[in-house]
């Protein structure tokens, strides 16, 4: 369970430092819907206006850990920590990819997020 949370926390610096490196080029904050994504699947996709793949990654961030906790229930015990590993590693490969989604997205969009005299905004270039 330490080697997961480990390759977690490595993949989620990896991501941000990424994110952060070609953010910092390119004017706009795609790193933010990308994070967040990362962090709940489907986040970023809503900060992306995309309502309905949102809805989708959502649900299939959901949907891993408990069909595989369900899956794995059913084995015999003996083989439970390779099955639990199993499903960590198909969630953590969703959360990758669902960051990844919604900063390629955010960049191709010209997400912004800002303060204006009116208060917080997000902006997209089109």
């Amino acid at each position: 369970m330490k080697k997961i949370l480990v390759v977690c926390i490595v993949l989620l610096g990896l991501l941000t430092g990424i994110a952060m490196s070609v953010g910092a080029q390119q004017s706009h904050d795609a790193w933010i819907p990308g994070l967040a994504s990362f962090l709940i699947p489907g986040l970023g996709q809503l900060l992306n206006d995309e309502v309905d793949k949102a809805i989708i990654h959502f649900g299939v961030g959901m949907a891993i850990p408990v069909a595989g906790a369900f899956a794995v229930s059913v084995l015999p015990w003996n083989l439970w920590v390779a099955g639990y590993s199993a499903v960590a590693l198909a969630t953590v490969a969703f959360r990758v990819y669902s960051g990844l989604d919604a900063y390629n997205v955010a960049k191709d969009t010209g997400f912004s997020l800002g303060m204006t005299e009116e208060g917080l905004t997000l902006s997209y270039g089109f």
